[in-house]
């Protein structure tokens, strides 16, 4: 059987190359150049491709395989549409090959670091675990391992695309707009998530916000909805679900036989109230796998959060610094400004998403000393903090600029946060590019006399 994936990207390569070692007939097509080191590993590996366009070519197989990311849009998926050849995703392609209960984790917000963590914690049990998915290892570089677990981040690019693809625990952290552009609408970018629910293993248990419900359509099933004490829901008291109970002291399951402690929330290392989610939901999907709650709790107070989220960089003159720059879309720096305690000072801006700052600037109103804005939307957004009617803002030239005027605008005990709101792509190649920015300078500025006009001195 001969296939042909679309991409050679990092997924791309890895479902070329897991074709092949399961006796297909690969054809790679990309629109862009590959690299020598692709070209040396394909030619090895007996893998045809072509570069610098999709030709007719790629319609030369029994099945089109589309890597994450791409789209409706796309010629490849345009042309296999109109011959009538198949069309694939790649979670559907690889799921097949794969062995162990799954774990998906997808969301708006917090899918990296509660996949993460669920995969920390049943690492330390002991179990024969792997992380894979969209901001870790590809899914199908684990195809044909014999393994306990599998935990998947999952986007919604990928899960669009998903028909077959079942999950033993599924886990949808939040939904707030995001990725509009590639899905059209919102409604688009939900239905594409609520694939997630849709292929539940027919024992597969869900975890999900409370507030959610409504517009994920969720219906009665086996899993979980979480809420804070604090928040107001009405609760069907025939409804069989269980319950994840957060307050600000513990987290708590609540099940048909009775109440289960999973953690207190004083030994958590994870900053804001967004990351007390994360890991509540983290520990519910322990328990639904059927692992030691009791175990895993003990390792909790081991995890280090992922880079460039919610990360402390250092502190000076009682100002700390957080690295947030994975905050890329507005809802998830909305959840960053207010979930974290104190005083703030945040830094914005970069490229846009199409997104509305008016959420944004809301919370800035409410939480935010003063406001620190460059990249491409920093008249955006500072328009939209106008309408608010907040003017402690400074439109900075670049991020070092802009580290140094947060510095000289806060007082002490304040945190200076890099929460984008929006992509890197107008200054750097990626967020990871963007945070590694930003904490070499302000490790400068620490090491660095500065007084408090945010010059240097001799």
């Amino acid at each position: 059987m001969k296939v042909t994936v679309v991409g050679s990207g990092i997924s791309g390569k890895s479902l070329a190359l897991m074709a092949k070692s399961a006796n297909f007939d690969v054809f790679v097509t990309e629109q862009g150049k590959l690299d020598e080191n692709t070209k040396a590993l394909f030619r090895e590996k007996d893998i045809q491709w072509e570069e610098g366009e999709h030709t007719k070519a790629l319609l030369d197989c029994d099945l089109v395989v589309l890597s994450s990311g791409i789209s409706d849009k796309t010629l490849p998926v345009q042309m296999a549409r109109k011959t009538g050849t198949p069309l694939q995703g790649e979670l559907d392609f690889i799921y097949p090959y794969l062995s162990g209960k799954i774990v998906g984790v997808t969301g708006t917000n917090g899918k990296s670091t509660t996949a993460a963590l669920i995969n920390h914690l049943l690492s330390k049990m002991g179990y024969n675990v792997a992380l894979a998915g969209n901001f870790g290892i590809p899914l199908a570089d684990f195809a044909m391992m014999p393994l306990d677990f599998i935990v998947v981040e999952l986007s919604s690019f990928q899960l669009h695309w998903t028909k077959r693809f079942s999950c033993d625990v599924a886990i949808i952290t939040n939904i707030y707009p995001d990725h509009l552009d590639w899905h059209g609408s919102f409604e688009a970018y939900v239905n594409a998530k609520r694939r997630i629910i849709e292929l539940l293993s027919p024992k597969g248990c869900l975890v999900y916000r409370a507030q959610d419900e409504e517009i994920l359509q969720v219906r009665e099933g086996r899993g979980a909805r979480l809420y804070w004490s604090f928040e107001k829901f009405m609760h069907d008291a025939e409804r069989v679900q269980d319950e994840l109970i957060l307050n600000d002291s513990e987290a708590l399951l609540r099940t048909e036989g009775g109440h289960i402690r999973l953690f207190p929330l004083k030994p958590l290392s994870l900053f804001g109230y967004h990351n007390v989610e994360n890991a509540a939901m983290a520990m519910a999907a322990i328990y639904y796998l059927g692992c030691e709650v009791e175990r895993a709790r003990e390792f909790l107070p081991d995890f280090k959060n992922l880079p460039h989220r919610c990360e402390k960089v250092g502190e000076k003159d009682g100002v700390v610094f957080i690295d947030d720059s994975k905050g890329t879309n507005v809802a998830s720096s909305v959840t960053a400004i207010a979930s974290i305690p104190g005083v703030k000072v945040v830094i914005l801006g970069g490229r846009g998403k199409g997104e509305k700052y008016d959420k944004l600037a809301g919370a800035i109103k409410k939480h935010v000393r003063a406001a620190v804005l460059l990249g491409e939307e920093k008249e955006v957004i500072a328009k939209s903090l106008r309408s608010a009617g907040f003017s402690n803002f400074y439109l900075a030239a670049s991020m070092k600029e802009a580290v140094y005027k947060a510095f000289e605008m806060a007082c002490p005990g304040d945190i200076v946060l890099l929460s984008p709101a929006c992509t890197s792509w107008d200054m750097y190649r990626n967020y990871h590019e963007r945070g590694k920015d930003f904490q070499e300078i302000v490790k400068n500025l620490i090491e660095a006399c500065v007084v408090k006009n945010g010059r240097e001195s001799n």
